[in-house]
């Protein structure tokens, strides 16, 4: 038995359910159906899908008998009321199906029972026991598991007696649910009510309405579970996608805020901002909302942004709301954005379409699967304000939070263009409402001087990492994407050619004041040589000064000696004098 891992995961569940008394199931297969039941349909008991003609009935009843007997090996029979197995099996083909194979194989049994209104009214009173005989015989010439009676009006279409008809549905249902297959009945809806007959949706154990509605020439298809006896399951509305790959449900309303945040750092694709971003990039992960009003270049953001991914050997997925993937292409070759080569690797994928072909359900299934199927490390969504084509405000941020809350739960990051109108007030506010969710907000904007509109970038928010809160100036060139720091003076910001002019003026003022610089340095060297000289000429009257003053001294210190000297002397004479007159003779010799 070939079975995929997310099959297995639920079979594992359903023994584990059985073995604690809880309600077995049998896995449709479908991709989101299983999830918004818990496992699949009650095992061994009848779910009635109902709704209005178009809805796909036939398709989902089909589709579960197809993947019961591929991927989980039980086969499977279909009593068809209203079309032949050929028609049944030419339907399905483009679904990718070969029922014809299926059948070959006793994997699948296709029976047409037709009812005629004329018959019935002969015959007299209204028997299923003919039904129930053939069915029986069906289910167990190849030992079938699951059955699908599509539709049950066709069935009953002949009866007049209400008491009847009531009786013999329950009797149905009964012997269907003691036979022990697990069945899909489908139903037209009626006036008022779910069915026609308005029993069906009271014996069945499981009830599953399909929408196909149209809002502003718009369509989309809706599911919702309306009973599930014995389980738990989704109580919202969800889309659901019937496309070359079957029968896709997107649970998006289940998804919780369990997502991992990545520490890991990604480049914008332009180095001037990263080094806004706190020097590394977004979070991995993360979501970014760029906006601005027209003609800002938000397109050639995300799209260098998409380049970078690809640089890295990332996948990118390019949604496009507005223009062709050539066309974008084209364009972004002029600002030195290489998107071809990276169409060419495989590893950048653009979906372009207009936002009216679809319904928002209808788009939010199709990125999903998109997302599912390319695997993709980074998204760009541009931009998200045309989807109101296809609802309106309210409906479009409700599709972008599931979306958004999708993509993180992948760790995929995501990059969302929106555009703005107005004033600065009015562009810090998201058109479609969901910038309270997104973890880092760009905005672009043009500021216009000097006869001359430029463009301008500043971060209004990035959560969890230290970034600029200045405004750089945006430049789109051959060379590529720059940002340019602005000009703040006491006129406010300027730009483009006035910023060039206020740039040059200022260094000619800078050359000036250098200028002014250099002479009054020289003027002050100038003077320094002269007052060292002044000192050196007054240093050398100083010694000159201090010598003759030495000298002075030096002159004085001998007159007096020789004064001390000659006094001396005189003295000695004088005392010889005296002796001679004492009468003692002094002889000189």
């Amino acid at each position: 038995m070939t079975i995929t891992t997310s099959s297995r995961s639920i079979q594992t569940n359903d023994k584990r359910n059985g073995a604690s008394g809880s309600l077995p199931k049998s896995p449709t297969g479908i991709d989101g159906l299983d999830e918004i039941t818990n496992g699949g349909l009650p095992r061994g008991r009848p779910t009635l899908i109902c709704g209005s003609a178009g809805c796909g009935k036939t398709l989902l009843a089909m589709e579960f008998l197809v993947r019961g007997a591929i991927q989980f090996g039980e086969p499977g029979v279909f009593m068809a009321f209203e079309e032949t197995g050929k028609e049944l099996a030419q339907n399905v083909k483009s679904l990718g199906f070969d029922l014809d194979a299926l059948v070959r194989r006793k994997k699948l049994l296709l029976d047409r029972v037709r009812v005629e209104r004329s018959e019935i009214q002969e015959t007299g009173e209204y028997d299923l026991e003919g039904l129930f005989i053939r069915l029986n015989h069906a289910i167990d010439s190849i030992g079938a598991k699951r059955v699908v009676l599509d539709t049950i009006e066709a069935l009953f279409s002949g009866m007049t007696n209400t008491a009847i008809l009531r009786a013999e549905l329950r009797r149905l249902f009964r012997w269907l649910k003691d036979k022990g297959v697990t069945t899909i009945i489908t139903g037209e809806r009626g006036d008022g009510a779910l069915t026609r007959q308005g029993l069906e949706e009271y014996v069945s154990d499981c009830v599953i309405l399909l929408d196909h509605r149209v809002t502003e020439q718009v369509s989309t298809r809706r599911l919702r579970i309306v009973k599930y006896r014995g389980s738990t399951h989704g109580t919202n509305e969800y889309p659901f996608l019937i496309d070359e790959d079957g029968f896709s449900v997107l649970p998006v309303t289940s998804l919780g805020y369990q997502h991992k945040a990545s520490a890991q750092r990604i480049s914008s694709g332009i180095p001037r901002l990263d080094a806004m971003l706190g020097g590394k990039g977004y979070y991995r992960g993360s979501s970014i909302l760029l906006s601005g009003t027209a003609g800002t270049g938000k397109t050639t953001v995300a799209a260098r942004f998409a380049e970078a991914a690809c640089e890295r050997g990332e996948r990118c997925l390019y949604f496009a709301f507005e223009e062709s993937r050539d066309q974008i292409a084209r364009n972004m070759r002029s600002v030195g954005v290489n998107l071809d080569k990276w169409i060419k690797k495989g590893l950048l994928t653009f979906h372009a379409s207009r936002p009216s072909l679809f319904g928002l359900e209808m788009h939010l299934v199709t990125m999903h699967k998109l997302v599912e199927r390319i695997r993709p490390s980074v998204v760009v969504i541009d931009p998200v304000t045309n989807l109101v084509d296809s609802g309106n405000e309210r409906d479009v941020s409700a599709m972008l939070i599931r979306l958004m809350d999708f993509l993180k739960s992948r760790q995929i990051t995501a990059l969302l263009t929106s555009l703005t109108h107005g004033t600065i007030a009015a562009m810090e506010r998201s058109e479609v409402l969901i910038s309270s969710l997104a973890d880092s907000w760009l905005l672009l904007r043009t500021i216009e001087i000097g006869g001359e509109r430029n463009r301008g970038l500043y971060v209004l928010k990035s959560r969890g990492m230290a970034h600029s809160n200045q405004i750089r100036e945006f430049i789109l060139s051959k060379k590529g994407v720059q940002l340019v720091d602005v000009y703040l003076g006491p006129g406010g910001v300027l730009t483009g050619s006035a910023r060039l002019a206020q740039e040059a003026e200022e260094k000619a003022g800078e050359r000036v004041q250098q200028q002014e610089t250099a002479r009054r340095q020289a003027e002050l060297e100038r003077k320094r040589h002269e007052l060292e000289a002044r000192i050196l000429a007054l240093q050398g009257d100083l010694s000159m000064n201090d010598l003759e003053l030495k000298t002075l001294t030096t002159g004085e210190q001998t007159r007096r000696r020789a004064i001390t000297t000659d006094r001396l002397g005189m003295q000695r004479s004088r005392q010889s004098d005296a002796l001679s007159e004492n009468g003692s003779r002094t002889v000189h010799e």
